[in-house]
């Protein structure tokens, strides 16, 4: 049997387009998990969110079950309108443990410009919950405290 060159064309087009067709399956049945769309929601707001502030309202804990979200719910106004929303710190344990001993007290937070309500006060590079301790009475980066930053700048 001979084949001739356009049979062999043809032959590595199908190819081509089967291992394509393979390659387009495996990309769009690989969806992101809840939680890794909300690790990315997070880091997009940390990264091109506008800084403002806001006050700790409630802390839900989480009842028998440990697998359930721990959620601080905060509240804060943007161009007169008033927003109270939940965030999940059950991937941050640190920030929902100040959070705790925040009730009541001021906090920052960074919000989408283009839609307020969305909103976070931590993320894994960013808390706007300040520690309750003297020496770091405002937020900043986790792991950093004020009186830190004020020692490098003197």
């Amino acid at each position: 049997m001979i084949v001739s060159g356009s049979e062999k064309l043809v032959g590595l087009v199908v190819a081509a387009l089967g291992a394509m067709g393979v390659i387009a399956y495996y990309w769009r049945s690989r969806r992101k998990t809840p939680e890794e769309v909300e690790r990315a929601r997070c880091l997009d707001l940390h990264r091109r969110g506008r800084l403002t502030s806001g006050e700790i309202i409630d802390v839900v804990e989480p009842q028998a079950d440990p697998r359930n979200h721990r959620l601080v719910v905060y509240r804060y106004d943007v161009a007169g309108v008033r927003y109270e929303v939940a965030q999940d710190l059950t991937r941050l344990p640190q920030a929902y443990e100040l959070a705790q001993r925040m009730l009541g007290n001021a906090i920052y937070l960074k919000y989408d410009t283009q839609q307020p309500a969305n909103s976070i006060i931590a993320c894994e590079h960013w808390s706007g919950i300040p520690s309750p301790s003297p020496q770091a009475s405002s937020p900043g980066l986790v792991g950093t405290s004020s009186g830190q930053r004020a020692k490098a700048g003197s």
